[in-house]
């Protein structure tokens, strides 16, 4: 835009003719419009160009963003187990809870009515199984119940044995010196005296 002024582009107040002896009123006047001179120029824009705007540029839009998702795969340990063998548990019994008992097997020497002479020894044995649940100990007996004792004592010592086994039990008997069919019989006895189980007996013919 051009400045305000004459064709060869002079500003005005360079076109204003200031006499050079001016009186104190006229100095006065000059001053005041010169300077609303200034002020006029002051509020006009600058001669030089308009400067260009700078285009508005809008924002561009941001893309969300994506919070990354992340996968945890789980590992496979492998578990070694071990076994410890466990300890073998012997039952324990209680002698006031188990049950007495005495099984005959078989006659191992003098099978039943054997001939035998007067005054001869016999060493009866007989195989027998302890079918309880006690343990024969030194308390057990085996007394004489019925019969002829056949020169053998009244009670005699069981032989020990535990629950569930087989045991042997001996006696030596002498025959009579008159003739005839003798039977002697036994019977196992616990500690208290009680009896039990099968009889076990002997039976010889003296001549």
């Amino acid at each position: 835009m051009p400045c305000w002024g004459d064709p060869m582009g002079r500003p005005f107040f360079m076109m204003m003719n200031i006499r050079s002896s001016p009186s104190r009123r006229s100095r006065v006047k000059r001053g005041r419009l010169l300077l609303a001179v200034i002020l006029i120029l002051l509020s006009l824009p600058a001669c030089s160009p308009a400067s260009t705007p700078t285009p508005f540029i809008p924002p561009t839009a941001q893309a969300p963003l994506i919070e990354p998702t992340f996968i945890i795969q789980p590992t496979q340990e492998r578990v070694v187990i071990q076994s410890t063998p466990l300890p073998t548990i012997v039952p324990t019994v209680d002698p006031e809870e188990c049950v007495n008992n005495l099984t005959f097997v078989e006659d191992l020497t003098v099978p039943d009515n054997t001939t035998t002479t007067f005054g001869s020894a016999l060493d009866k044995q007989w195989l027998v199984q302890n079918s309880g649940t006690c343990h024969w100990n030194s308390t057990y007996r085996l007394r004489h119940i019925g019969g002829a004792d056949l020169g053998a004592p009244e009670e005699i010592a069981l032989y020990p044995a535990r629950a569930g086994t087989q045991a042997t039990i001996r006696i030596l008997f002498s025959a009579p010196f008159t003739e005839g069919v003798y039977e002697s019989a036994w019977q196992a006895v616990d500690a208290n005296g009680t009896a039990f189980g099968d009889l076990i007996y002997v039976r010889v013919v003296v001549q």
